[in-house]
């Protein structure tokens, strides 16, 4: 699941061009993130200088500083949120590059790579601490302590959901798939606009925000998924979820539907990390109905999480269609090389 974060910003970068939504304030916040970075001369300040020197497409900032401009709030509030949400999305980064062993990040060296790992670890500490300073400071501008909550939430669930992926057993139930997903996926996308609503004081938009985006990161985690098995999500192997025992719910699918003694012998292949029949029970997958209950799965998911939208003001709904808009693009076209 390490590819969905830069799978959705590429993909939601396009869309929100596309819709003409545009955010003057990108450099506003960025220049903000810079302004209270380590120097050069002082412990981290190269290998800061040098992670942020590209800082990305900054889509949780702008979805955070669109929603304020569109319900008229704070902007000195809504910018201090930006940063906390972006910086926070930063040191998971980081972090994730150093247990991945990712040795590049934007198109040049990680951290890790360039200036070692405790480099890297210190400085991704580092940052969660500035994020929950910024936090801090838009929780006193916008009289809003909420945010606090609403951060701490975020990196705890991030961080439980990567921690779950290096458990072999994790894979094989849906109960722990969906946490992964919803954990893994969701923070990134509900931390802007959850906060926003704090600040603007409207719980049941808080609320409605979480559960909807937990259902729309669960739909394009299944998505992605079934690309997964079809080899055209980018990774270099199809079916690769299957050989790296990554979480999959086209693998689950297909558990559902072995009878008792075929799923005992496909369980022992599994967790023994052999493999020796990969080829075998990856075809046996493909000759399945498990991509088409994973996708029926996936499309009842969008379902709920479009009926929860529903309940969201005008100036809510109009900040979350882009981000709704490609899920569901992408969740359609897993779902059209499933057809074909």
């Amino acid at each position: 699941m390490n590819e969905l974060s830069t799978s959705l910003d590429r993909s939601l970068e396009k869309t929100m061009l596309s819709r003409s939504i545009c955010f003057p304030t990108k450099d506003k916040v960025h220049n903000l993130i810079i302004s209270r970075l380590p120097t050069q001369d002082k412990p981290l300040g190269k290998a800061a200088e040098h992670h942020f020197s590209k800082p990305g497409k900054m889509l949780r900032a702008k979805m955070a500083v669109h929603g304020a401009e569109a319900l008229n709030l704070n902007q000195l509030a809504a910018s201090r949120w930006a940063a906390a949400v972006e910086v926070l999305h930063n040191a998971s980064l980081i972090h994730d590059d150093i247990c991945d062993g990712d040795k590049l990040r934007r198109g040049h060296q990680a951290v890790w790579a360039k200036f070692g790992r405790n480099a890297a670890l210190t400085l991704g500490d580092w940052l969660i601490a500035l994020s929950f300073e910024f936090a801090a400071e838009a929780a006193e501008i916008a009289r809003a302590p909420q945010l606090m909550r609403i951060l701490a939430q975020h990196m705890s669930r991030t961080t439980a959901g990567e921690a779950m992926e290096f458990e072999l057993d994790s894979g094989l139930g849906w109960e722990s798939y969906l946490t992964i997903a919803a954990d893994k996926t969701a923070p990134l996308l509900t931390a802007p606009l959850q906060g926003i609503a704090v600040i603007a004081g409207d719980q049941n938009a808080e609320e409605t925000i979480f559960n909807y985006f937990r259902d729309l990161g669960e739909a394009y985690q299944i998505g992605n998924d079934i690309a997964n098995f079809y080899g055209s999500d980018g990774a270099k192997l199809i079916a690769g979820d299957l050989a790296r025992r990554a979480p999959n719910a086209v693998t689950l699918s297909f558990i559902d539907k072995l009878a008792a003694d075929d799923r005992l012998i496909f369980v022992q292949w599994y967790k023994s990390g052999d493999t020796k029949y990969l080829a075998k029970w990856r075809d046996s997958i493909l000759h399945s109905d498990a991509i088409g209950a994973a996708s029926d799965r996936m499309f009842a998911t969008l379902g709920r999480a479009e009926q929860k939208a529903t309940h969201l003001s005008a100036e809510f709904s109009d900040v979350i269609t882009p981000v709704q808009g490609l899920i569901v693009q992408a969740c359609t076209m897993a779902s059209s090389n499933n057809a074909s």
